[in-house]
This record gives structure tokens, sequence and C-alpha cells, in this order.
């Protein structure tokens, strides 16, 4: 979904309709694999921790996106807020 959402960015020159196309055709590989994960992770886990476990996962991977592709480099406010979001994530996680 990063790939799908912010990819495009790098290719502001591309007509939007290329950029929502695009951007359909890269998120719809995840969108089958995510429903039956979720199918898979609902008992074990709570809806809630799903949502906050994919979360966390989608940020992990926009930062190494945001480096990697987009050139931006990771700033500390950045970095103390996602460890927040991570400390929100262990809570959520906790019996």
């Amino acid at each position: 979904m990063t790939v799908a959402w912010y990819g495009h960015l790098k290719f502001k020159g591309a007509a939007l309709w290329t950029a929502i196309l695009a951007s359909w055709l890269l998120a719809l590989p995840e969108y089958i694999f995510q429903v039956p994960a979720n199918r898979l992770g609902y008992g074990p886990l709570s809806a809630y921790q799903l949502k906050i476990l994919q979360e966390c996962i989608t940020l992990v991977v926009f930062m190494v996106f945001a480096w990697v592709a987009l050139g931006e480099k990771l700033q500390i406010r950045h970095a103390l807020s996602f460890l927040l979001i991570l400390g929100a994530v262990v809570i959520g996680f906790k019996k």
C-alpha cells in the first residue's frame, strides 16, 4: 500500500489517471492477502490488535520507503513520533 499511495510522488509529471490506475494495480494484491490474513488472525488477536499491528507494520515499511524511494531523511521528531506509536503498540498487546 505504501508504494501504491506514495510511489506516484516520484512521477509528478504523469497524468493523475495513470497514477490512480497504477495505485490500484499495486494495491489489489495486498488486499487479496490482507482479507484472509485478517480472517486467520481474528480470534487469536482482537480486531483492535489486528489494526494496531497493521498500522505499526505500515509505519515501518513507510519509513524505509521514504528513505530509499523518496530520498527523505528521518528527522528526530519523526523518529520520536514513531517510537511513541511503538509504545502504543506495546500497550495494545499487554494482557
